[in-house]
């Protein structure tokens, strides 16, 4: 099974882009499971840890999803040939107005018990 994600460059990036991945095909890549044994940036690949990641990231955006915001991107060192990033970064796309007004935590914070989009 091919996956739309590249393999890592010499530099251990990403190449520049935007790739369309389901969170399936994000579990199954080297983002998750790493560039492998014979890889450079295969040691010490903490996928147990990516995986954590994955699934916070994967709940976001299906609380993000719920409220109409279709366009979500993740980037930052998850994206990158590090064996434990800190986390993942990201942004999506959203009407300013429903940004500034607070109409989207609030909506956000009645779906998320633990109020986690103040």
């Amino acid at each position: 099974m091919a996956f739309p994600l590249p393999d890592f460059t010499d530099e251990g990036l990403l190449p520049p882009g935007d790739y369309e991945v389901t969170f399936e095909e994000l579990r199954a890549s080297t983002l998750v499971e790493g560039p492998g044994s014979g890889s450079v940036w295969g040691e010490n690949w903490d996928a147990e840890w990516r995986e954590y990641l994955t699934r916070r990231a994967e709940t976001m955006c299906n609380q993000l999803w719920s409220v109409g915001i279709e366009e979500v991107y993740l980037d930052g060192s998850f994206t990158e040939a590090k064996a434990h990033p800190n986390d993942i970064d990201g942004y999506f796309e959203s009407d300013a107005e429903r940004v500034a007004t607070g109409q989207l935590q609030r909506e956000l914070n009645k779906i998320d018990p633990k109020k986690c989009w103040t």
